[in-house]
């Protein structure tokens, strides 16, 4: 009998797995989101490999150029190649939106846990100080840390971070709160197991699905706010491309030379996109609501 039952629970994991994933699949505009993010991952991480203009060569000589066969998106007003700052400027945006949104998880994650978990004082100090965090808008908090922390792409990811913080902790909070009168954890409470290991090894768990989603649909936020920092000189400086700068420069020729703000435009319409039907397509796959 306790074969067969281990025989028959075993399996269990591993078909929600293939159900979150038929479900995840047949999203096509998830699987759309994916297919853009993969592809601005791929873009960032392959190519720089290719031989490439340098992003920060100016040319005197071709400066503002169209969209040509030796510069296939154009040139900006120093003659830089268009096509390689883009390449480059990938790099810097996808890198400050996933680690922009690891520190505000790395911070938010353990207060929310701890405030949800043990309620009390515990959870009024940290639910108190959450709520004026979010009563200021996140991308005014962010620019105040930015322009405090100095200009930078690195203070740029620290302030887009902790300004990102209180939305984990209050997710977090809400959904310890409810994981911990489950009985697994009343029972891991019976035995004797400490607060941090019933933390880490049964509430962790089960609220890493909410967590996971708002990681991604945060990282879009977190791309906007990236680009809108660098726009105001407070992010990436210069001559390191970033699509951000990029339009900062463009928005002074718009009529002489229009390409030079499409491409990094829509590169972050693109991109937040993506991230956006991913995120939107996690949640439905991941809602325990409709996988059984």
């Amino acid at each position: 009998m306790s074969t067969a039952t281990t025989t028959a629970a075993a399996p269990a994991p591993r078909r929600h797995k293939n159900r979150v994933w038929a479900k995840f699949k047949s999203n096509r505009s998830a699987v759309l989101g994916g297919i853009v993010v993969l592809f601005f991952i791929l873009v960032a991480i392959v190519g720089p490999w290719f031989p490439l203009a340098d992003p920060t060569l100016t040319s005197w000589t071709a400066i503002r150029q169209p969209p040509s066969a030796a510069h296939w998106l154009g040139t900006d007003e120093l003659g830089r190649d268009i096509f390689s700052r883009m390449i480059y400027g990938a790099g810097a945006s996808l890198q400050a939106g996933v680690i922009s949104v690891m520190i505000a998880v790395a911070l938010g994650l353990p207060l929310g846990m701890l405030a949800g978990y043990f309620g009390g004082w515990t959870d009024q100090v940290i639910a108190r100080v959450t709520d004026a965090l979010l009563a200021m808008p996140f991308l005014i908090m962010a620019i105040a840390l930015a322009a405090f922390l100095g200009p930078s792409l690195t203070n740029a990811m620290i302030a887009i971070g902790v300004s990102a913080m209180p939305v984990f902790i209050r997710l977090t909070r809400g959904q310890a709160m409810s994981v911990k009168t489950e009985e697994y954890v009343d029972a891991a409470r019976s035995i004797g197991l400490s607060h941090i290991r019933i933390m880490v090894r049964y509430i962790l768990p089960n609220i890493f699905a909410p967590i996971l989603v708002q990681a991604t649909l945060t990282i879009a936020t977190a791309i906007i706010a990236e680009a809108s920092l660098s726009f105001l000189g407070l992010g990436q400086q210069a001559p390191a491309p970033s699509w951000g700068s990029m339009l900062a420069t463009a928005k002074n020729f718009l009529t002489q030379a229009p390409h030079m703000a499409i491409w990094p435009g829509l590169a972050i319409f693109l991109v937040v996109m993506g991230f956006n039907l991913l995120g939107d397509g996690l949640r439905d796959a991941l809602d325990p609501r409709d996988n059984g």
